[in-house]
C-alpha cells in the first residue's frame, strides 16, 4: 500500500524538499561546485530550517545507497523521483553528490551568501505569503471574479486571519528591501503567481507598497459576518 503522509515525511520529507528545489532547474551538480537549485536550496533552508539539513544529507544518502527494490515497487511503497533529466544510472550517483555537498556546507559552515531569490522554489519558500496572496487572488481569473485590485486586496484581507496579514506586510517589506530592478520586481511577482499587471499607474514594486502600507493600517473585522446579527 501506498505510503502514509506521516511515514513519507519521516523517511523522505527533506529528500522531497530538495528535489522540489530542481522543478525547472537542470541537475548539474558536479563533485566541484553545487547547481544553482541546490544553492538556492542551501541560502534558503540555512536562513529557515537549519536544523533540515542534517535531515536532507541522511535522506538523500539512505535512498542513494538504498534504492526501492522490486517489492517496495510493487507495493507502492517508496517515493517516486521526480524526472530531474538525468539517464537513470547517474541517478544515484548525482544523490551521493548532492548529500556531499551538504554535508560539506555543515561541517565547514560554508553558506551562501544572502541574495534574491534565483529559483521558482527559493521565491516560494522565502515568501510564501506573498505567494499565497498573488496566486490566489491576482491570478487570470482575478478580472471575471472581482472589480478591480483594490476588491482583490480587500477580500484578501477580510477573509485572512490577522496574523497572516501581518506575515505578509512583513514579506511586501522584506521584498522591497531587496532593491531590485523593476524588471526583477516584475519576475518575482511572476514567479509568485500573479498574472494579472499592477493596476495603472503603478509598477509592480510600487503597487507592492501600496499593499503593505494599506494593510498596515485599521482593517475590518475578519470573518464571516455574524448570520445572527439583526439589523
Amino acid at each position: 500500500m501506498p505510503l502514509s503522509p506521516l511515514e513519507h515525511d519521516r523517511r523522505y520529507g527533506e529528500l522531497d524538499q530538495v528535489m522540489r528545489a530542481y522543478a525547472g532547474q537542470p541537475a548539474d551538480d558536479t563533485p566541484d561546485k553545487p547547481s544553482q537549485a541546490l544553492t538556492a536550496y542551501l541560502r534558503q533552508t540555512w536562513q529557515s530550517r537549519p536544523w533540515a539539513l542534517a535531515v536532507a544529507e541522511r535522506q538523500l544518502r539512505e535512498y542513494a545507497e538504498n534504492p526501492p527494490g522490486r517489492l517496495r515497487l510493487r507495493l507502492g511503497e517508496f517515493y517516486a523521483l521526480p524526472d530531474i533529466g538525468l539517464p537513470d544510472g547517474e541517478i544515484q550517483p548525482w544523490l551521493s553528490c548532492l548529500a556531499d555537498h551538504i554535508k560539506h556546507s555543515i561541517e565547514e559552515g560554508e553558506v551562501p551568501p544572502p541574495a534574491a531569490p534565483v529559483t521558482h522554489w527559493e521565491w516560494h519558500a522565502r515568501f510564501p505569503e506573498l505567494g499565497q496572496f498573488l496566486s490566489g487572488w491576482f491570478s487570470q481569473d482575478m478580472p471575471d471574479e472581482f472589480d478591480d485590485h483594490d476588491a482583490a486586496a480587500d477580500d484578501y484581507r477580510t477573509s485572512t486571519a490577522p496574523q497572516l496579514v501581518a506575515r505578509l506586510v512583513g514579506e511586501l517589506y522584506e521584498l522591497l528591501a531587496l532593491d531590485l530592478d523593476e524588471s526583477d520586481y516584475a519576475l518575482a511577482v511572476a514567479e509568485l503567481g500573479m498574472e494579472v499587471d499592477p493596476p495603472a499607474p503603478y509598477s509592480p514594486s510600487g503597487w507592492l507598497a501600496v499593499i503593505a502600507e494599506r494593510f498596515r493600517g485599521p482593517r475590518a473585522e475578519y470573518g464571516p459576518p455574524d448570520q445572527g446579527a439583526t439589523g
